[in-house]
């Protein structure tokens, strides 16, 4: 069977999805990779991310999330992000064809050499536990960006379903400096309402939501209100589209498109990305099923009237952007 791409061809959307730079902000394939022996360059029956799915899609950045399931705290949260670390240096070892990237410019090389860049994210600070000094142990091991915590409350803040501390705690307030120290992106997914406005307050420079929605267009509590949005991009940040229908509102790729829509008209063009939560989701959009068919939604932007260049900037630009930004190259 043709990929996606392969029969968009030469197409105004073929073109331009073939030419852009495309980034997807947020998977969670390492889990499959660590627990269930998935294998990056091999194509898998389950799930949604391996490398020849990838390539048939045009991915060229895959932000590859270290997730720290809140089972593993208080104790065994940095033991489970090296596991995952460790599996993902397996994986690219043996695969010969993903290339760790920490600087934008290894992105474009990597990408210009027909192999997949890795950006690697720990999603749940419970990865370093109490020790905002194993940040520089995970720095060291390639890791460029974090959220502070999944949906409950954890020692650094509050997610959307948690008020122990009333937003951050003391240690995560220390957690932010020595991320912002180090050049680490602040991702504010899942985080509760009161958390991300002191994470605001506490922090310079561009943050990141990976993978979250428009409240306004779907009301759920893992979605962003309109003044969130607009505070991610008068920081100069951008927020990930996340594919996942419960999110959404429906499983389709117009609902999708229903959230790009808002977000551009409420943050504007420049603070849109792409952040499928593939392999972390059990469902995906029809015509999204998995990462080969990420050309339908460059398709279906372009047939809604997007320029060109807002589609690129969608695709990936805004995101590089932002890691240019915080990563300093």
């Amino acid at each position: 069977m043709a990929s996606v791409l392969a029969a968009l061809g030469m197409s105004g959307a073929g073109r331009l999805h073939r030419d852009a730079l495309v980034v997807d902000l947020h998977a969670d394939t390492l889990l499959h990779v660590a627990d269930a022996g998935r294998r990056f360059g091999v194509r898998s029956r389950t799930g949604h991310v391996d490398l020849p799915r990838l390539r048939e899609g045009g991915v060229d950045v895959q932000v590859f999330a270290v997730y720290v399931a809140p089972r593993y705290a208080p104790t065994g949260g940095h033991r489970r992000a090296i596991q995952l670390l460790d599996a993902f240096d397996r994986e690219a070892g043996v695969s010969g064809r993903v290339v760790l990237c920490t600087t934008v410019e290894q992105i474009r090389t990597a990408a210009a050499t027909g192999k997949l860049a890795a950006v690697l994210s720990i999603e749940n600070g419970e990865a370093i536990g109490d020790r905002p000094e194993r940040l520089d142990g995970f720095w060291r091991r390639g890791v460029r960006i974090m959220s502070l915590t999944w949906n409950g409350s954890n020692r650094l803040a509050d997610g959307v379903g948690g008020t122990e501390h009333g937003g951050l705690s003391a240690l995560g307030r220390r957690v932010l400096q020595r991320m912002q120290r180090l050049g680490m992106v602040v991702d504010v997914s899942h985080l509760s309402e009161a958390a991300f406005w002191q994470v605001l307050e506490a922090t310079r420079g561009p943050i990141v939501a990976t993978h979250s929605n428009a409240a306004a267009v779907h009301p759920h509590r893992r979605n962003l209100t309109n003044d969130q949005l607009r505070a991610i991009g008068r920081r100069g940040g951008v927020v990930g589209v996340n594919f996942y229908p419960e999110f959404l509102g429906g499983d389709t790729v117009e609902h999708v498109l229903h959230h790009v829509d808002h977000m551009l008209r409420v943050m504007g063009p420049d603070h849109v990305a792409l952040g499928t939560d593939y392999d972390g989701i059990g469902r995906t959009p029809r015509g999204l099923e998995d990462v080969s068919r990420m050309p339908h939604l460059t398709e279906a932007m372009i047939r809604r009237g997007y320029a060109p260049e807002v589609v690129r900037k969608i695709l990936g630009e805004n995101a590089l952007r932002v890691f240019r930004q915080v990563w300093g190259r």
